[in-house]
């Protein structure tokens, strides 16, 4: 599937921020916590949440999917193994280890797949698996897991990654003690995915801190829960103004989630307006250049965002240096953003983007999620006609985002 763009068209309008993918997806694993039944709302079916709920399915889970509400039948989880043509289809799939060896003791995961925006190890959930007396044994692309030695540890992790928090998280929430987690992640989905646990029956607290206590429960029970917007597509819409200009409302935002966002368009060119839930950017000019911006771990500039960022720097005056420290391969858009007449070179892990006045359409390959949307929002701001091909991996975390950009003055198809 392909996107058509007619550029250079003015946006204004209202369109609304749907759930969090990344939030919605280890709450979906963790439901294989729960003896009951849960009820999840205002859901969005992602295709990434799609293929998770594959996954569920498969190891035992009834699911029913009425609008924008997701019932999970979880009592009779019958299954521990995540075969590879089910894993491979999304990043998220290795969320399943922790839940699996808290309900069953033992897990079979095949290797995840997802974007290749880099190495992406996960030695970091399973180191912490084995301080937690978990024995892990990797073999033929497969991380075979069991519990059945479990013992309360305090675990510091060497980096505060959000999988293997979420992960350790889940693995200690029914074993035996208290599980203390330093150096974890802060991430707004870490701490979504503590409320919905403490929701069911779990003990845990510090979520948002550097530390995290998990006092282990015997049984987790139905419940219902409604998890937060997303804050990266609240970006991505944020930013429209800057390279189309225009005047967007972004409704359903939490504006506590991207405050590096919000400043950083406070310092340029723009107009912003905060009023409760809604988030009100106006930009009539050619945006100033951004400086030197560096991706950092939560509360910091989101690794999610580098990409369409460097879509609207390359229209702004002047020079901006964008430095990625969390994944090595998260450039793949730049040759495309070229073809579209930018200038961008890139040094050391770090783009350096120098502003025209202009891009044109071009035939553009969107190769990975984030860098599908810059392109989308270069073509949105591009003198005629782009067409941005394999937006496939776009769908895995942007719903219909032709009708919603449609909705607010875009000229956006999908074709064949």
């Amino acid at each position: 599937m392909d996107f058509l763009i007619n550029g250079k068209r003015r946006l204004s309008g209202s369109i609304e921020v749907s759930t969090a993918k990344n939030a919605l997806l280890p709450i979906l694993a963790a439901c294989l916590l729960v003896e009951g039944t849960i009820c999840l709302h205002k859901v969005t079916y992602f295709d990434d949440i799609n293929n998770m709920l594959q996954i569920l399915q498969n190891l035992g889970v009834k699911v029913c999917k009425y609008e924008q509400m997701l019932i999970l039948d979880c009592q009779n989880i019958n299954n521990y193994i995540i075969p590879l043509n089910l894993a491979s289809k999304l990043r998220a799939s290795i969320f399943c280890l922790g839940p699996l060896l808290g309900r069953l003791k033992k897990a079979r995961v095949a290797y995840p797949g997802g974007c290749q925006i880099g190495t992406r190890p996960i030695n970091i959930h399973l180191d912490g698996l084995k301080k937690l007396g978990i024995n892990v044994v990797d073999r033929h692309g497969y991380i075979n897991a069991f519990a059945n030695n479990f013992r309360a540890n305090k675990i510091c992790l060497p980096f505060p990654s959000v999988g293997a928090t979420e992960n350790l998280i889940m693995a200690s929430v029914l074993q035996k003690g208290k599980v203390t987690l330093q150096g974890v992640a802060k991430e707004p989905e870490i701490v979504d995915l503590c409320n919905f646990l403490n929701s069911v029956g779990a003990k845990i607290t510090g979520a948002g801190s550097d530390e995290i206590i998990i006092e282990g429960v015997s049984k987790l029970s139905s419940g219902e829960y409604t998890p937060i917007p997303d804050r990266i597509i609240t970006g991505t819409y944020l930013l429209l103004p800057l390279i189309c200009g225009g005047k967007i409302e972004v409704c359903n935002a939490k504006p506590e989630h991207i405050s590096p966002i919000l400043y950083m368009l406070k310092n340029n060119s723009c107009n912003v307006r905060v009023k409760s839930d809604k988030i009100i950017v106006s930009c009539e000019n050619r945006p100033k250049n951004f400086g030197k911006i560096e991706t950092l771990p939560y509360p910091h500039f989101p690794t999610d965002l580098q990409q369409p960022l460097c879509a609207v720097a390359t229209i702004a005056k002047g020079t901006t240096i964008i430095t990625e420290n969390l994944f090595e391969s998260r450039f793949n858009h730049v040759p495309e953003l070229i073809k579209m007449g930018a200038k961008i070179d890139v040094l050391d892990g770090s783009v350096v983007v120098h502003g025209v006045p202009d891009l044109y359409g071009a035939e553009v390959e969107a190769p990975d999620l984030r860098g599908g949307a810059a392109l989308i929002m270069a073509g949105l701001g591009a003198n005629g006609y782009t067409t941005v091909k394999n937006i496939d991996v776009v769908d895995r975390g942007y719903f219909k985002l032709e009708q919603t950009l449609n909705l607010i003055g875009a000229d956006i198809t999908r074709i064949n």
